[in-house]
């Protein structure tokens, strides 16, 4: 079985865990060596759930903080294993996450007696479908495992932090029609050219700016995808656009569909998916505390992430890692060294007496 020394610097511990592949459903060798960390720290109790590990401090402290981050990678792209170069640490997971799961796994071991009571998560099945994600697995079936009054997803934020997220939601808003010979088209209805109202809504539409904890977002309405047509002699009898809106946190799904609905009054509206947004929380003491902590310009999150999940559970929380996202999943990903240093110094000092 592959072993982790967290006692290891940040860097070479982060390097340790990408080594050890672990491709979304082959995450059970590197869950195996993190379990195997967790159990031998007297100050930690361990739950595991599948390849999702869940360890918490009971040291009866005011607050509890939730510290999170998955251990899949997507496949390798000629980019396994790791290799350190300069101040870069290459290789897959590198920046997506196993620059922040080094950290948050070097914490739990080595800060016996934090200030904070501290539930880390190490979670399984984040790069495929949300089905398989077992954070949301834990969340439904053992959510008080996940009870905290702040949560830290160690998500790439270029070590800085990101709050909360904005909620998504797609929808296709569908035209019917009747279909008829192009050469007789006055005999059928096109279903295509009854998307005009559609565009033109979309295209007038004046997304909404929302200032939520000092953090202004920007909602965006978009049509990402228009589908339609039977054959080239033929006038279609079905058209549908696909659209996407982002919403801030401040909405629930069900008053953001609510809001496409009174949109496009009186069309076919299918919703093919919906996740909800986060609240940043940047209220809460421990939320507080940690940004005086880090020391860092706070920016809201404009795409999704898994900090709405801790959002279902009233738990806000923020985005905070190592790492670009804009080098997630790419062939040349990388994380700074100094990235892995600055996080874990910050979150040291902010958990440390």
């Amino acid at each position: 079985m592959a072993r982790l020394d967290p006692t290891r610097d940040i860097v070479r511990l982060t390097a340790d865990i990408v080594d050890i592949a672990s491709e979304s459903f082959q995450e059970a060798e590197l869950a195996d060596a993190v379990e195997d960390v967790l159990r031998s720290q007297p100050h930690l109790e361990v739950t595991r759930d599948g390849h999702t590990l869940v360890a918490r401090t009971t040291l009866g402290r005011g607050e509890r903080v939730l510290i999170a981050g998955h251990l899949d990678t997507v496949p390798a792209n000629d980019n396994f294993p790791s290799r350190l170069e300069g101040d870069l640490l290459w290789g897959l997971g590198t920046c997506d996450m196993k620059g922040g799961v080094a950290v948050a796994l070097k914490l739990a071991a080595t800060l016996p007696d934090p200030v904070r009571d501290v539930t880390f998560v190490f979670y399984e099945a984040e790069e495929v479908a949300a089905v398989h994600n077992g954070l949301g697995r834990v969340a439904r079936e053992q959510p008080e495992l996940l009870e905290a009054d702040f949560a830290i997803l160690m998500e790439p934020s270029v070590a800085s932090v990101e709050a909360g997220c904005q909620g998504t939601i797609r929808i296709d808003v569908v035209t019917r029609g009747e279909r008829a010979h192009s050469a007789r088209s006055w005999r059928g209805s096109n279903a295509i050219h009854a998307t005009a109202p559609i565009l033109a809504t979309l295209a007038g539409y004046e997304p909404r700016r929302v200032v939520i904890d000092g953090l202004e977002y920007r909602e965006g309405l978009n049509a990402v995808g228009i589908s339609g047509g039977v054959a080239g002699n033929v006038v279609p009898d079905e058209a549908r656009v696909s659209i996407n809106y982002r919403f801030a946190p401040d909405r629930s799904e069900t008053e953001a569909l609510a809001h496409l609905h009174e949109l496009f009054a009186g069309m076919e509206i299918v919703v093919t998916d919906s996740a909800p947004g986060a609240l940043p929380g940047l209220d809460r003491p421990a939320a507080a505390a940690f940004i005086e902590a880090i020391g860092a310009e706070v920016a809201p999150k404009f795409g999704w992430t898994d900090v709405a999940q801790f959002t279902q559970l009233g738990v806000p929380a923020v985005n905070y890692g190592p790492g670009d996202p804009v080098y997630a999943h790419k062939q040349d990903e990388h994380v700074p060294i100094a990235h892995l240093t600055g996080v874990e110094d910050a979150l040291r000092r902010w958990l440390s007496p």
